[in-house]
């Protein structure tokens, strides 16, 4: 073989390898994508270039108000891998699911294509999302005005929805307070996504960025201005059974113990008026979740209401967040994990708050 003809084989093989590789390393935890990195310089590239796209978005282009760059000034970690999901799902499904590359971007989860990873390639990595000129508009939880039912479902399709079916689903969420629970639209609906009382179903609604802290590690920080009663997002991951939620915790405090693992398990409970609980959720976003598994923990109760939602025609609900008060652009959204403490070796709590009880919330699974 002439030389000519070895450096263009050499070219090919090159070419081939990449390709090979941009379909494959996508797929691999951050452990495994940096061990095979070492392995060849053409490896070394294509994950260097996945370790960007990552710290870019955690969202993958799922999220369409925009991407949640990682940013940490703290230590090396450029990013923390999970798997991403808008929404609740069953657990013990197999997911799987690629993050950063080329090509395949048409993973197990669908991509939004008016945001492709692609084009964060290009942005500033230390601060891609600082513009707080561009405000959601949309808030009909926060305003002032008191608007008349005909006025507030405008725009809904669904077939309940009429000035004389006052008990409609939709009809449900008010304007100008906050309450521990809402309905809305589901799938007993024919209204679309996009209908006005679907708030809290088409993803994360504020920009967002996930930051390190040097003793509270990943927490999420508001982009942008966010408005008193304006929907955030809301907590998404596995929803698993009582029992199975016990095993695994069992196996978190147990990684949690040398102060490198923090678990994201959250149990929900819905009472009665008599006080005694009625329903308990338990979703796991450890493995499986949104952003809202990065929001901290604060004493005082935070900067964020929970609200349980419920969709007309759906089994469960879902846990949503919406501004407590006007949040400032650059601020970091917590909300309080809840008021039993009955370990007191718990993980000690960095909140900072002036009520701060110093361990975070636990309580027998």
């Amino acid at each position: 073989m002439s030389l000519p003809e070895a450096k263009k084989s050499s070219s090919s093989d090159q070419q081939s390898l990449l390709q090979c590789a941009d379909l494959i390393l996508p797929w691999l935890s951050s452990s495994d994508l940096a061990s095979i990195s070492l392995t060849s310089k053409t490896l070394y590239s294509v994950s260097k270039f996945i370790t960007i796209t990552r710290t870019l978005d955690a969202s993958r282009g799922l999220e369409k108000h925009g991407m949640i760059p990682f940013v940490n000034n703290v230590d090396s970690q450029r990013y923390n891998y999970f798997i991403y999901t808008c929404s609740q799902i069953v657990s013990n499904v197999p997911v799987v699911q690629q993050w950063g590359g080329l090509v395949g971007l048409d993973s197990c989860f669908k991509v939004n294509p008016q945001n492709p990873i692609l084009d964060s390639y290009k942005l500033n990595a230390g601060n891609p999302i600082s513009d707080s000129s561009k405000l959601n508009q949309k808030n009909p939880i926060s305003t002032s005005s008191k608007l008349s039912f005909s006025e507030y479902i405008s725009g809904c399709d669904c077939n309940n929805c009429s000035d004389e079916d006052l008990e409609c689903p939709c009809s449900i969420l008010k304007p100008g307070f906050l309450s521990e629970m809402m309905t809305e639209c589901g799938p007993s609906c024919t209204c679309e996504i996009g209908c006005d009382c679907r708030l809290t179903q088409q993803g994360v609604s504020v920009q967002l960025r996930i930051v390190k802290d040097r003793r509270k590690g990943w927490g999420l920080y508001a982009a942008q201005f966010v408005r008193l009663g304006e929907f955030v997002c809301e907590y998404a991951g596995e929803v698993v059974t009582t029992g199975e939620a016990r095993i695994r915790q069992r196996k978190y405090d147990k990684l949690a113990s040398d102060g490198q693992f923090s678990s994201a398990l959250l149990i929900v409970r819905e009472h009665l008026p008599s006080g005694k609980a009625c329903l308990r959720m338990n979703i796991d976003a450890t493995r499986v979740g949104n952003v809202a598994r990065f929001i901290n923990h604060s004493c005082d109760g935070g900067n964020l209401a929970t609200v349980l939602v419920r969709n007309s025609g759906s089994l469960l609900p879902r846990l949503c967040f919406f501004a407590s008060r006007d949040i400032k652009e650059g601020e970091e959204l917590a909300f309080s994990y809840g008021d039993v403490r009955e370990r007191p070796d718990g993980l000690q709590c960095f909140c900072g708050s002036s009520s701060c009880f110093g361990l975070l919330p636990s309580e027998k699974t």
